[in-house]
């Protein structure tokens, strides 16, 4: 495989048939799937919390007797009287549901566990910041909130993502792709991701796609965005929205100042961020097509 049949930008390749729309760009969020990273990350949370602190010889002897019972036979639907008598057997057969069952059966059983009361509260809470540590961290579509497993990421905000890195990738200027391909980057960089930046980079996606409909390849997304009003009918609700957005990342208090409040910026802010920017991305090429402009 030649150079040439890859784009490499900000640490996402692009094969010459996803440039061109015949294969569908992958975005790694995990949202009908988990790898074995989120499955370990998951195990590991279990393992720490409810199984090191409450091993014994005996499943009967160990405090959480409660919650083992329950599980495997309220949740796992097995037969009381064959639970394994041994901690280690019992411990082996639930890391089984961990690792060997469909991804749904490791969210089913993290959820019985949060909800289910014991004379642990303190731990599941425990369990399920540790867990949502995990979700973050290995790019999951789910979160813990209060004692159910919901859904933050859906197949449609995935959908507008890889369109904008297709739309994007076969544009003559490459600013707008490079952007969005170092805003998925940036997001997805299981080790060290860097929200803030990828906010920035997802932002600046939209005004590189504005100079580039509005020939004004120096003018900052508010002045472009007021061009595009007359060029292309853009709806003033819409010119107001992303000017308010990109005051927030570039104004005295923005995201492009205010480091020292980095913590408070965190995976669904910037996930957001892309997504919204990537269907608006997607939305302006449309309307410059219809309305005749050739993108230069």
């Amino acid at each position: 495989m030649g150079y040439d049949d890859y784009l490499h930008i900000g640490g996402i390749s692009l094969k010459f048939s996803q440039r061109i729309g015949v294969t569908p760009v992958k975005v790694d969020i995990q949202i009908e799937s988990m790898d074995s990273d989120l499955r370990v990350g998951l195990w590991n949370c279990f393992h720490r919390l409810y199984l090191e602190p409450f091993e014994t010889n005996l499943i009967s002897q160990s405090k959480l007797n409660y919650l083992f019972r329950s599980i495997w036979s309220d949740h796992l639907k097995n037969n009381l009287d064959e639970i394994p008598r041994e901690f280690f057997y019992f411990e082996t057969s639930l890391k089984a549901t961990f690792f060997e069952t469909p991804w749904y059966n490791v969210y089913d059983l993290i959820e019985f566990v949060i909800k289910l009361n014991t004379p642990f509260e303190r731990v599941s809470t425990i369990f399920a910041i540790s867990c949502n540590e995990v979700l973050e961290k290995e790019l999951s579509a789910y979160r813990i909130i209060g004692t159910e497993i919901t859904k933050i990421t859906d197949t449609n905000e995935v959908k507008e993502i890889e369109e904008s890195l297709v739309n994007s990738a076969v544009l003559p200027s490459k600013s707008v792709s490079i952007h969005l391909t170092t805003a998925l980057s940036l997001l997805s960089d299981r080790k060290s991701p860097d929200y803030r930046n990828s906010i920035k980079e997802s932002i600046s996606a939209v005004e590189a796609i504005a100079q580039i409909i509005t020939g004004e390849h120096k003018a900052e997304l508010g002045k472009a965005l007021k061009i595009l009003s007359d060029k292309i009918g853009l709806h003033g609700g819409l010119r107001a929205g992303f000017s308010s957005i990109y005051g927030y990342t570039s104004d005295e208090g923005g995201i492009r100042h205010a480091m020292s409040d980095e913590k408070e910026i965190c995976f669904e802010d910037a996930k957001y961020m892309l997504v919204a920017c990537s269907a608006f991305v997607n939305y302006l090429i449309v309307k410059a097509d219809k309305a005749g402009i050739v993108l230069k």
